[in-house]
Order: C-alpha cells, then sequence, then structure tokens
C-alpha cells in the first residue's frame, strides 16, 4: 500500500486474482461474474479502499460536475435556482461548483478562468451587472464546454436561455399600477446594458403608450438596486417638480428600500404611491404593507437550466442552441391595492 493508500493491486493481491479484474469489477462490467463482483467489493470494503474519482473522471474525460456562476447566493431568487439546478444535477449523477461574482466582471473572469481548469463538464451562468459581452466567457468556447444562461443573459446568436418574458412582465407591473388609477409612473431600472433590465423597461415604456401616458425620461431611474439605491431613488421620485403615483421598480430589494424611506417621512403606500416590485422574495409577503411583485419561479428555473445543459453535454455534436421563456406572474398585494380589484 502505497501512503497507507489501498489500491486495485492490494486488493487483487489479497485475492489472488489479476487487477484488470478487479478494476472491471469495481466498475460493474458485465464480463465479470456477479459472484467475482461480490468478492472484490467485499474486499475492497474491508480494506478501506477508496475509488480514484479524478484519474476515473479524466479517463473517460468527464468530471461529472457543473459548474454555477450567480451573482449573489444570498438573493433568493438565486439561492431558489442553485436548489432547482442541484435536485435535477444530484439525480443525473452531478455536482455543482458554486460561486458567486458578486457583480463584478473581474471575478466573473477568474472564477471562468477556475472552472475551466477544473475541467467542468458544463457551465450554468447569470452574468454580473458589469457583464457587456462574452468575452470573459470564451474559454468555454475554446474548450467546446456547454453554457446555458438563466435570468441575466447576452442576447448573443447561439447561446442557450433560460428567462422569464422580462416585457410582459414589466408591461404586467406598470398595466397593473395604471388600472390602480396611477398616472405618474417612475421605474427603478437596473443597468440597461443587460437584457433583462432593457425588457423591464421596454415593458413599462409600452404599457404607459398603451394607455396614452406620456413617457417621462426624468421618471426613469437606474441603479444596481441594492438596498442603499432603493433609498436614493426614493429620494429622488420626491424631488421630482411632478407628483409621483406610482412606482415599477425592477426588483423587490430597492422597491422594499423606498417604501420604508417613505414610512419614515408619513408617506403612505398604496395610498399616496403605489409600489410594485419584481422577483417576489420572501420578505416581500411579510413586510406591511405586503409588497405587490412578479413572481420568478427560481426552482423551476433552476431545474429547466440544468436539464438543458444536460441534454448538451450528453450531445455536444448535435447540440442546438435553445432559449425558453417561463410566463411572468403577478402577485398582487397590498403596497398597490389602491382601487377594487
Amino acid at each position: 500500500m502505497e501512503n497507507g493508500k489501498v489500491s486495485i493491486h492490494d486488493i487483487a493481491r489479497e485475492l489472488n486474482i489479476n487487477s484488470s479484474t478487479v478494476s472491471r469489477a469495481l466498475n460493474n462490467n458485465p464480463r465479470v461474474s456477479q459472484k467475482t463482483k461480490d468478492r472484490v467489493i467485499e474486499k475492497a470494503n474491508e480494506l478501506g479502499y477508496q475509488k480514484n474519482l479524478l484519474a476515473s473522471s479524466l479517463r473517460n474525460s468527464k468530471t461529472n460536475t457543473i459548474g454555477v456562476i450567480v451573482p449573489r447566493i444570498s438573493r433568493h431568487f438565486f439561492s431558489s435556482a442553485i436548489a432547482g439546478m442541484e435536485e435535477t444535477a444530484y439525480k443525473a449523477g452531478y455536482n455543482l461548483i458554486i460561486c458567486q461574482s458578486l457583480e463584478h466582471l473581474e471575478r466573473e473572469q477568474k472564477i471562468a478562468q477556475s472552472l475551466s481548469d477544473n475541467r467542468v463538464d458544463g457551465v450554468i451562468i447569470s452574468i454580473s451587472m458589469e457583464t457587456k459581452d462574452d468575452h470573459n466567457l470564451l474559454i468555454f468556447k475554446k474548450n467546446r464546454t456547454p453554457v446555458v444562461f438563466f435570468d441575466r443573459h447576452l442576447d448573443i446568436p447561439g447561446n442557450s436561455n433560460v428567462l422569464i418574458d422580462d416585457f410582459q412582465a414589466g408591461f404586467d407591473a406598470t398595466e397593473h399600477l395604471i388600472l390602480q388609477g396611477c398616472k405618474k409612473i417612475a421605474h427603478f431600472s437596473g443597468p440597461q446594458e443587460l437584457e433583462i433590465y432593457k425588457n423591464r423597461f421596454e415593458g413599462y415604456k409600452s404599457a404607459l403608450e398603451k394607455y396614452n401616458i406620456q413617457f417621462e425620461k426624468s421618471l426613469v431611474i437606474s441603479s444596481k438596486l441594492m438596498e442603499s439605491d432603493g433609498l436614493e431613488s426614493a429620494k429622488i421620485v420626491l424631488s421630482q417638480p411632478l407628483t409621483i403615483d406610482g412606482i415599477f421598480s425592477a426588483n423587490d430589494v430597492a422597491a422594499i428600500s423606498a417604501m420604508q424611506y417613505f414610512k419614515k417621512l408619513g408617506i403612505r403606500v398604496p395610498e399616496d404611491i403605489a409600489i410594485v416590485g419584481f422577483s417576489n422574495e420572501p420578505i416581500s409577503a411579510v413586510i406591511e404593507p405586503s409588497l405587490t411583485t412578479i413572481d420568478q419561479p427560481g426552482f423551476e428555473m433552476g431545474k429547466i437550466a440544468t436539464n438543458l445543459l444536460l441534454s448538451q453535454i450528453n450531445d455536444k455534436e448535435g447540440t442546438i442552441a435553445e432559449t425558453i421563456i417561463l410566463k411572468p406572474v403577478l402577485v398582487v398585494r397590498n403596497s398597490s391595492k389602491r382601487l377594487p380589484i
């Protein structure tokens, strides 16, 4: 035994059979009888043999690992998506390597290199807010490693994506505020370089147009939609010469932060300003008033993205890029209820 580790040669010596038979038995090769397999497995367990998974994976050119890159694991949507990915991957015999970019392009690039070095079989990614193109992901294309984008994606032909219909979601959220009597609706937007925020913004504009409400550029406030951004956006809303009576926020975090700021000032939600968020974070159901929001089915998106990736891993040659778009669901709560629905 080398370095105290049991090898297949040790098992073969103990059983007085050749090493190739032991190897075949441990890999459940049909050329080996069940009786011999049982003897080998029993002796392997007795000696404390541990299969060298790395060596096995190198021989098979597969590591049975999937890399996952998300902006922040702490966000409920991403943690839910990861849960869906893990459940699906585990059933298929794969493990996940989970990484977070923390919204930084440089960090995302280093993660991509690390995952490539670790020979992952495929990658599922939701890009950072700083990512403008796929330059930092070209290493996967070079290595012919399948990549599936979910939620935040790059609008580049040949990519596979799992998305929610962000345009429709933005339209539905804004239309709901209009039907509740809102006439001056602000939009808290994420960076317009990202497709999801661009599409949510376009949905917002489309709803205004449908109801003949003039679009005011000054009512669109772009940020990274963090808690501090929600606070600053709320201050900008109140500094406007127009009396704003509705807000569609492209995420729940900024919406909730704004609501808390309004509450401190005695501004009533929804009576003075009705608010709709996006993503259906768990806190949105329990704050006061509860937040109307667009539900993002993270768990389902994670499962779909993983199944899509697995099909590409198993059929690299015949893979065709596929985009799956889920319908948005508006969850109406008290933050927007100004009229009977």
